[in-house]
């Protein structure tokens, strides 16, 4: 064996490490605890009251039961990447952006930073948390954090940093990603994730290329929808690439139909990256922009809110050298992040990897405490009516093909809250 390659790890090995690791999380939490507590008692109130009057919280969702979780969680059918494994990819060192802003941002925003500290411990980048200022654009608008989540993001070494949104705001909160992009440094690889997303897995082993942009394919066919009478979706998209002069054809998928949505370049805009953010973000706010004040004849019949984001994303990438992502990143909205979206789709349709993922983070002390005014966490996690009824209300086996169908299944059930 080469002296530079770790030896493979026993069974009893990796779960003495294991156990190890839960139980450094659970000193952190402890530690974070005692600020949390002390941090009422200045407020005058010494405790955080339950998430709802008269129904305790059970057993195994609180935070007394954390080593627990982190037990279960070990046990699960997904195999996540061996950290100690001889071939384990080491990429490029990349900061992370989030957006988060009073409501439900921020709780998730505690959520993507505690899994973050937790199923990738080995990440060394800056985790920069965009919070946009409540003038301009948000001028009128509550966007403040709560000093809770503010003690609770700092003690993950994450860092606040403020922004003004002139462009965008509560007009389009999807703007606020552009915008946002201007506080990473330059010249820095970045990535850029939506605040509704899980760390489930090692993230610093994912064999990122910065040099070549990508952004997440896990999207459904929601733009263009083009009118009965033309134009096509052909025609829309090298409208977009004509004006601004790219090379439209480079960024066909040959293997699709003519005017088949998967065709033509489009994203989700819940994850990108590149190797330069102010690069990136001038021509996405330029090109955003210019696309919102004369969409041109062939978008003339096209709604452009709330899809704009990901209008421009491919248009950005392919300008940028980039493209659709490849097998290297199959980790991304797989077994090392999860774009949950909502709560009620968190278990409605992801795995058990990312509900435990999810109810690890929250069992935390102090985000518990942030979490406790969301109703949405009170009654599907902390109550466990997540997991104990809407999660088994729907057949995961069989799951509609569409989003708005599951939706629909989710809200006859009752358990739609957002």
């Amino acid at each position: 064996m080469n002296n530079s390659e770790k030896p493979s790890l026993t069974d009893a090995e990796k779960a003495a490490r294991r156990a190890k690791n839960a139980a450094n999380r659970a000193r952190r939490e402890a530690k974070a605890a005692e600020a949390a507590q002390a941090a009422g008692k200045a407020r005058g109130t010494g405790k955080n009251p339950p998430a709802q009057a008269g129904e305790p919280r059970k057993s195994h969702k609180n935070a007394e039961n954390f080593v627990d979780a982190a037990a279960r969680s070990a046990k699960i059918s997904r195999k996540r990447p061996n950290p100690d494994n001889k071939n384990k990819t080491q990429t490029a060192p990349f900061n992370i952006l989030i957006v988060a802003q009073a409501g439900r941002l921020e709780c998730e925003a505690l959520l993507f930073t505690e899994s973050l500290r937790a199923n990738a411990p080995d990440w060394a980048g800056r985790l920069i948390v965009a919070e946009p200022l409540e003038d301009g654009a948000w001028s009128g608008h509550r966007t403040r954090l709560s000093e809770a989540s503010r003690t609770a993001l700092a003690a993950r070494g994450a860092e606040i940093l403020p922004f003004t949104a002139h462009h965008f705001g509560a007009a389009y909160p999807h703007g606020n990603k552009i915008e946002a992009l201007s506080l990473l440094p330059p010249g820095e690889n970045f990535v850029f994730f939506d605040s509704d997303t899980l760390i489930t897995g090692p993230l610093d082993q994912v064999a990122f290329d910065f040099s070549r942009p990508a952004a997440s394919m896990r999207r459904e066919g929601t733009w263009p929808a083009p009118p009965l009478y033309g134009p096509g979706y052909g025609d829309i998209w090298k409208s977009l690439y004509d004006r601004f002069g790219l090379d439209y054809a480079a960024t066909l998928d040959l293997t699709q139909p003519d005017e088949h949505w998967e065709r033509y370049l489009y994203f989700n805009a819940g994850w990108f990256f590149g190797s330069d953010p102010a690069q990136f973000a001038q021509r996405f706010l330029d090109w955003a922009t210019a696309i919102r004040s004369e969409p041109g004849d062939a978008l003339a019949s096209q709604e452009l809110y709330p899809w704009l984001d990901q209008v421009v994303l491919p248009l950005v990438i392919h300008s940028l050298g980039g493209g659709r992502p490849g097998p290297e990143l199959a980790g991304l909205d797989g077994e090392i992040t999860c774009h949950w979206r909502n709560l009620p789709l968190l278990y409605a349709r992801e795995d058990d990897d990312a509900v435990e993922t999810l109810e690890r983070a929250a069992s935390a002390p102090d985000i518990q405490a942030a979490l406790q005014g969301w109703e949405p966490a009170a009654r599907l996690i902390y109550q466990g009516n997540g997991r104990d009824k809407l999660r088994p209300a729907i057949d995961r086996a069989h799951l509609p093909l569409r989003e708005r169908a599951l939706r629909q299944s989710i809200k006859r059930a009752g358990w739609w809250l957002v």
